[in-house]
């Protein structure tokens, strides 16, 4: 007997490290069409892969925050805000792993990327949806609670609301500073001037798309401590490409 609890003892067909992660196949997806293979194309379909797992995790807690909101959890959908901010600032920053990718280079693939361009990604156009979404399930979570979006900023001192009112703003600035990064990147490898693939206009479409806003009430409600009457731009609904070089 080894003395281990027959519960604790390790099951034939329990997962490794490998199988859980589905890691063979994962690991051999990254399939550079360039011939020959360009060295540099490894990189960039990884960076644009990653994009999209992490797409897929901040979708997954956006739904969180909605239901948390309906269901008049502040504080939980204050924990799913917080986390969606932090996966934001990472798929940023990994974005920018492309700024060593130098234009002679990205010049000798690109042409094996067909028309495939970032704003095919249903996942960042489901992102720019569900964020045109939150702010009245927000709203509507303030009214359950008897209280006016203007008290949030009023009292004796900072509530749950309060903060998942700054953590939403948060969010907007992430997201504006990640389609910044976006256009830096872009500019970087390719030029100001270079039209993306697939038809887009590259940098100086994405440049109009950095101003968009998505919770338009929580940003005019700060201006009205200063004589501010005029709510900021609404959202427009336009198509943005999520991911450089194929902008």
């Amino acid at each position: 007997m080894s003395g281990v609890p027959a519960e604790n003892a390790p099951r034939d067909d329990a997962p490794t490290y490998s199988s859980y992660l589905e890691l063979d196949e994962l690991l051999s997806l990254q399939r550079p069409r360039s011939t020959p293979e360009h060295p540099d194309e490894l990189l960039f379909i990884i960076v644009h892969q990653s994009s999209e797992l992490w797409f897929k995790a901040i979708l997954h807690d956006l739904d969180g925050l909605v239901d948390a909101l309906d269901a008049r959890e502040a504080g939980q959908a204050l924990w799913r805000m917080q986390r969606v901010n932090t996966l934001m600032r990472i798929v940023a920053t990994q974005l920018t792993s492309l700024e060593s990718l130098p234009p002679q280079h990205f010049a000798q693939f690109r042409s094996y990327l067909g028309s495939s361009s970032g704003a095919q990604s249903k996942q960042f156009r489901a992102m720019e949806n569900r964020a045109e979404t939150i702010e009245e399930h927000f709203l509507a979570l303030l009214e359950s609670s008897d209280v006016h979006l203007d008290e949030l900023y009023l009292g004796p001192g900072p509530t749950v609301l309060f903060f998942l009112a700054e953590a939403l703003l948060e969010y907007e600035q992430l997201f504006a500073q990640w389609r910044f990064t976006h256009v830096q990147v872009v500019e970087r490898v390719i030029g100001p001037a270079t039209g993306g693939s697939g038809g887009t206009l590259g940098s100086r479409y994405l440049k109009s798309t950095i101003d968009q806003r998505y919770f338009p009430k929580l940003w005019a409600v700060r201006g009205k401590f200063f004589g501010a009457t005029a709510p900021p731009s609404t959202p427009r609904r336009v198509p943005s490409a999520p991911h450089p070089g194929t902008s």
